[in-house]
């Protein structure tokens, strides 16, 4: 993975998923997640980030509840959110900061 700086420093929109592989919260919203990039294309990312393999970084957002969900926009953190969303909820927030 690259740097999280680098990851989070874009003008488009980013939506970051905090997971693990044997939590079902995280593992439901991976159908959700798909929609989701195809619904917003090439205008924003969606990035699934496994906090068993990215523990410091997990630690350092503090990632309490999983899935936890955020979108950065230029570096920033806008949102952020614990637990499932819908696709359409998920969508209109990223249409927001396209």
């Amino acid at each position: 993975m690259p740097k999280f700086g680098e990851l989070i420093d874009s003008e488009m929109p980013i939506l970051l998923d905090f997971y693990t592989d044997w939590n079902e919260a995280s593992t439901s919203m991976h159908p959700v997640l798909k929609d989701v990039a195809a619904a917003i294309g090439d205008k924003g990312k969606v990035i699934k980030i496994n906090v068993d393999k990215n523990n410091e970084l997990a630690q350092a957002l503090r990632i309490k509840g999983l899935p936890t969900l955020m979108i950065y926009k230029s570096g920033e953190m806008v949102w952020r959110q614990s637990g499932e969303q819908d696709a359409n909820t998920l969508i209109n927030l990223l249409s927001e900061f396209i």
